[in-house]
């Protein structure tokens, strides 16, 4: 493969994701993933800056698709529905390829330090949250508690929907929809009687 050939970024991804996969992470080199791509080393280093931004990359992107679900969210809407709607935009984002999340998620969960990497990201993302309730007007700790709870919403059924538990037909956006039911469901009466 030339190495003038366009997509490099995407070429780097690619065969940053196999090599983890097929080798781990730790054990795979910046070298051996920029001669997979064929290119050479300091082109990796155009596009990431380092190989656990191959894994997070796109952090940007949800927050920013999360950021526009806030402000476009009615202005009477309730706090849990705005957050709601901030969790399905970042589900339809993230769940266009099931195959690549499993592949990234394989990555992950094999890796203390990408875990905390991936929870620092969702800690991110709730504050983000959080900031964002509080300027459509929600006081803490109900801005907070709203956040935090349906970024472990989405956590939840992120994992779902890799492990394939919630079904192999099911998209990331049907699952995260469904446990918003279900945590609205905790605050049932048992039995169904008040």
């Amino acid at each position: 493969m030339a190495r003038w050939e366009p997509d490099a970024a995407g070429r780097l991804h690619d065969a940053a994701m196999s090599l983890y996969v097929e080798r781990g992470f730790e054990a795979t080199t910046v070298a051996e993933i920029a001669d997979r791509a064929g290119v050479t080393a300091r082109t990796f280093f155009r596009y990431f800056s380092d190989k656990r931004e191959v894994l997070f990359g796109g952090s940007q992107m949800l927050l920013d698709a999360m950021e526009r679900a806030l402000a476009d969210a009615p202005a009477g809407a309730a706090p849990m529905d705005v957050v709601a709607a901030a969790m399905q935009a970042a589900a339809r984002l993230v769940g266009e390829d099931v195959e690549h999340s499993r592949r990234r998620w394989s990555v992950i969960s094999a890796n203390a330090e990408l875990r905390e990497r991936e929870l620092i990201k969702m800690e991110r993302l709730a504050s983000a949250l959080a900031d964002g309730l509080r300027a459509r007007g929600v006081a803490d700790p109900q801005a907070g508690l709203a956040a935090e709870a349906g970024v472990g919403v989405f956590r939840v059924g992120y994992e779902r929907w890799v492990s394939g538990a919630a079904g192999p037909e099911a998209g990331l956006a049907e699952v995260v929809t469904a446990g918003f039911e279900d945590l609205r469901n905790l605050f049932a009466p048992v039995g169904g009687t008040p």
